[in-house]
């Protein structure tokens, strides 16, 4: 079903891949589901409700009714005794038959608290996929130049390990340390604009004084700007305002301020600007200042000027920050990253064009199988729609999703949960 990354020769054959299983979807997603019974048929979770009907036996058009009618909607609660035993090193398959020697923390988005998420290699291939398609998308309108640079704000912050010899972090932790990291930037011929070191320090602010710093020194290549949050990228360039005379002085003698006390940081940025370049530091300045008489509106196409876009997460918690994010960007087109959770990709923007408060995303049919709680607004006294008041219908799947109608996403995942 999915396509082998490696094998990719164009943007053009992803594209087609995904527009096949997009008009294939419920065939696919019943597909997906079996691949994810016949990979967790033996897990406990799914002994207790499926038993011991043999999912080989049960054809394709009975498979999903029968599977939604034998194991139950659950939230992650229902799932946390069993991480817990995954936390206290049990062995024996739980949840998952796919070895579980890392756990994610959830950005604590959506229920206001972190909580732990198994993360395989399944995790790390399909944020691989959905960077290259959603990639692919991009360059459709927005193409880029082939080993130009992105000045993409990520942060990988400490693992630790459990007594269980378990690895626990953020997801993008775990990603930026995998090898999808570095194969996404060989595939997609877009090179970071710092090293490990940088993105691996464990010290926010000083991680973000070096993007910055090397992003300066790359100006003339960067072809976006990306962070993971839309916040990343503000709180970033705010910070910008305040070190930007440093950041000069760095550039014009080939130095590198004492605020980098990490001598793994200081080793890896200075030897990529040690060289003085005294011409790019006056160019710098000259903007700079010419920024700070304009509030440092357009500070990204004015100091970039060869960037296309700014690309992050736009939408739900991150809409709020629009406001101050155009007023950096300027002109310059604002595309909203892709659509996920900690548990599973779910969809891509194939229509980046639109602007955050427009964008839709498009189903990835073959990432988990992919439920739909409708949500129907009830009713006061007075016959009117409550504004947050919500009636919850049965789960339909990804066929049965009709235009126009409010849904919760229900996730039935490779990964357990």
């Amino acid at each position: 079903m999915e396509p082998a990354m490696d094998n990719i020769g164009s943007y053009c054959d992803i594209i087609s891949w995904f527009e096949d299983v997009s008009e294939n979807a419920p065939r696919v997603q019943t597909q997906t589901l079996r691949r994810i019974l016949q990979l967790n048929f033996a897990v406990e979770y799914l002994k207790k409700w499926i038993g011991e009907v043999n999912v080989e036996d049960v054809e394709d058009s009975a498979l999903e009714s029968l599977y939604t009618s034998l194991v139950p909607l659950a939230s992650h609660a229902d799932f946390e005794p069993y991480v817990q035993r995954i936390v206290d090193g049990e062995k024996a398959p739980l949840i998952t038959e796919e070895p579980i020697t890392t756990l994610s923390l959830s950005s604590g988005t959506t229920e206001g608290r972190q909580k732990y998420v198994p993360f395989t290699r399944h995790s790390s291939k399909t944020t691989l996929q959905i960077f290259k398609l959603a990639a692919a998308y991009r360059s459709r309108i927005y193409p880029i130049k082939e080993e130009g640079r992105i000045l993409e704000f990520i942060y990988s912050s400490k693992q630790f390990k459990t007594d269980s010899d378990i690895t626990v972090g953020t997801a993008t932790t775990h990603y930026f340390a995998s090898d999808e990291f570095k194969i996404k930037q060989q595939q997609t011929k877009s090179y970071i604009c710092s090293p490990e070191e940088v993105i691996s320090s464990g010290d926010y602010k000083q991680s973000t004084y070096c993007h910055l710093l090397l992003g300066i020194y790359f100006c003339d290549q960067v072809e976006f700007i990306a962070s993971t949050f839309a916040f990343s990228i503000i709180q970033s360039f705010i910070s910008f305002e305040e070190s930007w005379k440093d950041i000069c002085n760095d550039i014009r003698d080939g130095t590198l301020s004492s605020r980098i006390t990490i001598p793994s940081v200081r080793k890896a940025v200075l030897d990529i600007i040690s060289v003085p370049n005294p011409c790019l530091a006056k160019r710098v300045q000259s903007k700079c200042e010419e920024l700070e008489e304009l509030d440092w509106f357009g500070l990204i196409p004015k100091l970039w000027p060869n960037a296309k876009y700014v690309y992050s997460i736009m939408t739900g918690s991150m809409q709020p920050y629009l406001t101050k994010l155009r007023h950096y960007a300027g002109d310059l087109p604002l595309v909203s990253a892709d659509y996920g959770s900690t548990e599973s990709w779910i969809g891509v923007n194939v229509d980046p064009c639109y602007p955050p408060e427009k964008v839709s995303f498009a189903v990835v049919p073959t990432f988990s199988y992919f439920e739909f709680i409708p949500l129907n607004r009830s009713e006061n006294e007075d016959g009117k729609s409550a504004i947050d008041d919500f009636v919850e219908d049965d789960p339909v799947p990804l066929s049965h999703v009709k235009l126009g109608q409010q849904y919760e996403i229900v996730l039935t995942t490779f990964t357990g949960q």
